[in-house]
């Protein structure tokens, strides 16, 4: 009820100031398990990626989002439960494992599943490598796979800035559902998860035109990291 709540407060407030379109929703089935397989460019992502959606999306966080206290813990507990995110219990095992588990067990309950394959947002706006998870959760579940574009978020609010820009209207483009039943029975095999993952990422990047980079997102924000530093130390 809560995240209906955020959303009927958010929507008139974020179609009149960002005026953000949206494409193909209708390739979105209205019921059964959905997995969204989307590009990350922004914080901005959680707050319109799923605004066209009839259907709540549920999305994986880490459980200290929810557990943290004072004003602080409260404010990030009541806007990730807003948007729909649940936490991943690592109780079990390692966080890969937990939220695996709690993904199928999300899809089990017929609900549509928020993910980015890239693990992290993008340092530069560009789509980087996606982990195979996503591969995983797809043919585990034997839920349909519809990829999910997010336009012009990077440059409304690239990583690190705090308050979006405005004049720049955000846009989500749906694909059309990627059907992956030749691989069914096939998880366990890493060349078919990283097939799996690759056309899933094909997908993205003829769906928003970014330019893709065959490494994973967290290597890059390292290798710039570092060198930002030796410039830093070379000047």
């Amino acid at each position: 009820m809560f995240y209906w709540v955020v959303k009927a407060i958010l929507w008139p407030f974020l179609h009149f100031v960002f005026r953000p379109w949206a494409e193909g929703v209708d390739n979105v089935p209205k019921e059964g398990p959905v997995i969204l397989a989307g590009n990350h460019l922004s914080f901005a992502d959680h707050f319109f990626g799923a605004l066209f959606l009839p259907r709540k999306v549920i999305s994986l966080g880490k459980s200290d989002y929810f557990t943290g206290s004072g004003l602080k813990g409260l404010v990030s507990r009541a806007f990730f439960s807003g948007v729909g995110t649940v936490p991943i219990d690592r109780s079990g095992g390692k966080a890969s494992e937990a939220a695996l588990n709690t993904g199928l067990r999300v899809l089990g309950e017929d609900n549509v599943l928020g993910i980015y394959p890239e693990g992290t947002r993008s340092p530069d706006g560009r789509l980087y490598k996606g982990k195979t998870g996503v591969a995983r959760l797809a043919l585990e579940s034997r839920a349909p796979v519809i990829p999910w574009a997010m336009v012009n978020t990077f440059e409304m609010m690239p990583p690190g800035r705090l308050i979006p820009k405005l004049g720049i209207r955000p846009g989500v483009r749906y694909g059309k559902p990627l059907d992956f039943s030749r691989y069914y029975g096939m998880e366990n095999d890493f060349h078919v998860l990283r097939a799996v993952t690759d056309e899933i990422m094909y997908a993205l990047m003829e769906l928003s035109g970014q330019e893709y980079v065959d490494k994973y997102a967290a290597s890059a924000k390292v290798e710039m990291v570092r060198a930002a530093k030796a410039a830093k130390e070379g000047s």
